[in-house]
């Protein structure tokens, strides 16, 4: 099917692209004496949430709006359910330093706001919609996060395992190609381009291909298959023991997301909230405040049984979702 193969080379080309840039971004910053710990903290992070901000730029210019929020929505949900309940069954994840004890409250308060947002229509008797005010909103609590951020890296950069972890773990991003690091970093911003420009137009005709919202196919196509460079990042760091960069990955990944991606696209236009969008803001928000408990009550650690347990969570959603008229 000439849509779903559209898609899957789109994906592809989106995960390329952003592999792309951050290699070469992360030997450029490093050229020039930025720290590794800052690379990993910034253009790795940026890197793997390119492929979403990509695909949701490219769906708000052609008014998209289903598809943008199902991206993001659909790479929230999957990074919890899929992503790290995966990371979870492979190798138990557990919490050994404080910025992710940090960032998970964070992303729990973030989700909350923008369901809150697309709440606030329906409460006065208006359409749910993420408009340009929300966003801004949202990109400043963004800001707030990045400010805070930045204090706990200058405050314990040497003793904090997430970001020892991150500092080893960007060393690996470098590539040895002297000056062609320039060419590779435009090749990245090119395979993007146009990467989100197939995913989109295609996505859009495979909807209506099917009869299903933009929305459905962003949520469990789209979204999933973006979130690949998750998976593979946090599947290898768990496998090597470094479970707070496994998790870090996963959280700071939706904390982008909803903070900034999401954001992005609401100023360029406003974002309607489709058909069972609501639900699936409850649902991101739901495995955000599971992770809370879970990790009190497993004294900081996510292991198998909660790994399967999210996993089964997601599937019977998905299946709930998809069958929604």
């Amino acid at each position: 099917m000439i849509s779903f193969a559209g898609i899957c080379l789109g994906i592809a080309l989106l995960i390329g692209g952003g592999t792309m840039l951050v290699r070469a971004a992360s030997e450029i910053a490093e050229r020039f004496g930025i720290s590794p710990m800052i690379v990993g903290l910034t253009i790795v992070a940026f890197g793997t949430s390119a492929p979403e901000l990509v695909v949701n730029v490219f769906g708000a210019i052609r008014n998209e709006t289903a598809l943008a929020f199902g991206n993001v929505a659909g790479s929230n949900i999957s990074n919890l359910g899929v992503v790290l309940a995966l990371t979870a069954i492979v190798a138990p994840i557990g919490i050994q330093g404080q910025l992710v004890r940090r960032e998970v409250p964070l992303l729990l308060l973030g989700t909350t706001v923008l369901a809150v947002m697309a709440l606030d229509g329906p409460l006065e008797g208006m359409p749910a919609v993420i408009g340009r005010t929300d966003s801004i909103v949202l990109m400043l609590i963004f800001c707030i996060f990045i400010y805070i951020s930045a204090l706990d890296f200058i405050r314990s950069q040497q003793t904090d395992k997430l970001l020892v972890d991150i500092a080893e773990r960007s060393t690996l991003t470098k590539i040895k190609a002297g000056n062609l690091c320039w060419v590779i970093l435009v090749l990245g911003c090119g395979l993007l381009f146009v990467g989100g420009e197939i995913t989109v137009r295609n996505s859009t005709a495979l909807a209506g291909l099917f009869g299903v919202s933009p929305a459905v196919i962003g949520l469990f196509i789209v979204g999933v298959g973006t979130s690949t460079p998750e998976l593979v990042t946090s599947i290898i760091a768990a496998l090597r023991k470094e479970s707070d960069l496994a998790l870090g990955n996963v959280v700071g990944s939706n904390i982008f997301n909803t903070l900034f991606v999401l954001p992005i696209t609401g100023m360029i236009r406003q974002i309607p909230m489709p058909d069972g969008g609501i639900g699936d803001l409850v649902m991101s928000w739901g495995f955000a405040a599971l992770l809370i408990p879970v990790f009190v009550m497993r004294n900081g650690q996510l292991g198998r049984p909660a790994g399967v347990l999210f996993l089964i969570i997601y599937i019977v959603y998905a299946a709930y979702r998809v069958s929604m008229p």
